[in-house]
Order: structure tokens, then sequence, then C-alpha cells
């Protein structure tokens, strides 16, 4: 049987990065279910398909085909046959994302791609709704999170590292209205399971953080 961790909590949280290395740690595969949804919504962009028109998204989605690949332990995204795993990393297709990801439709469409995934292989999976929809099942589940001043600083200093021009102020406000839409939407909405660790990472840096993710899935049992 295999072993799943679900990590949940609002964008910027730190969620991916922290998996990932815990990924490397338990030597489970990470899958970041973020990068399924900015590919649907890169498909949705470069066809400039009306998502709120629901016959003209249900023929898009019967025209993609997305597949996982993994190098070094990197999760690549693979549409149609293209690596678009550098693409769906714009501002443009992360702003599209969680308005692609509140459709039921598109919901659907990735659920039995995750749940094979998961049934599979030892997996640490984060997003929204990983521990109350995908994987309720799964033997340990976290909620990270952040204060919005807090992600809005790291986002700020990710950009400004990769030399993309960017403002703070600006940032806050698209994760605060990311987070209203991600917690009111109708499918799924971002919330925290009932059986899931609060892990508040405002304070701590990411290898205490990792560290916290490592220690909680031995405490559930993963060796």
């Amino acid at each position: 049987m295999s072993f799943n961790i679900a990590i949940d909590g609002p964008a910027g949280a730190g969620k991916s990065t922290a998996a990932k290395l815990a990924a490397g740690r338990l030597k489970m595969i990470y899958v970041d279910t973020g990068a399924m949804y900015r590919t649907i919504a890169l498909y949705m962009l470069e066809k400039q398909v009306d998502i709120e028109d629901e016959s003209a998204l249900q023929k898009a989605l019967s025209e993609i085909r997305i597949e996982i690949a993994y190098r070094d332990q990197t999760q690549l995204m693979i549409l149609n046959g293209e690596d678009v795993s550098g693409k769906i990393r714009t501002p443009e297709v992360s702003g599209r994302a969680s308005l692609t990801a509140a459709k039921p439709a598109v919901r659907a469409f990735l659920l039995d791609l995750q749940r094979d995934l998961a049934a599979r292989e030892d997996v640490i999976m984060d997003g929204r709704d990983i521990g109350t929809e995908i994987l309720p099942g799964a033997q340990l589940k976290i909620f990270l999170t952040a204060s919005v001043a807090v992600r809005a600083k790291r986002r700020f200093d990710e950009l400004q590292e990769k030399g993309i021009p960017c403002d703070l102020e600006e940032i806050s406000r698209e994760i605060y209205e990311r987070d209203q839409r991600d917690m009111n939407r109708a499918s799924a909405p971002l919330r925290q399971a009932e059986d899931a660790v609060l892990l508040d990472t405002s304070g701590m840096n990411l290898e205490e953080v990792v560290e916290q993710i490592v220690n909680l899935a031995a405490k559930a049992g993963r060796t």
C-alpha cells in the first residue's frame, strides 16, 4: 500500500518548495497539482478559450493530453507532447490558474490522474483540496499557511531574484484576492481538513518547515 502525504494551503505559503525538499528526504515522489492546473490554464490562454463557456471549455479539455515526467526528482509537465514546465510559471498563467481550477469540469478532468499516481506511488501531493477532496485517505494531512504579508514578501523576493519586475503592494493584493477566490469557490474550496495538522510557517525558514514535515511523516508511520 502506498504512503501519501497531502499538503494544502493558500497561494504563496511555500507548499511546493517545502514538499519537494521533504519528498527528497523521505524518498517519495513529489506531485505538484498546481502545475497541472497551470498547464490547463496555459492551454486555455494559448487557444483563447472562454472558460466561462461550458461547451467551449469541455471541447478544449477533450483536446488536452497531460503527462507527468520526472527528472532528478523534478516534476515536468508535458502538454500534448511538449514540455511546458517553464511556460506555466509566468505571472499571466499564474493569474489564470486559480480561475481555471475553480471550474468543476477542470477538477474532474484531473482527479483520476492525481488519484492514480497516489495509488501507485508513495507521494507528497500539494494543492488546495488534496486532503479534503483528492486524497481524503492520506496517512498524513498538513495545512501549511503563512500570513499574507509574509507570503507576498517571499513572492516579491523570488521574482526580484529572477529579474522579473514586480510591486510588493500589487502582489499582496493579488494573494489576498486569490485567497478569497480559493476559499469561496463553489467547487472544492480551500479549507483545512478536520484531521490535518496546521503548520504556520510565518516565522520559520525553509529548512525548519521541511524538518517539521519530515517529523510529522515519521509520527504518521513513514519510515
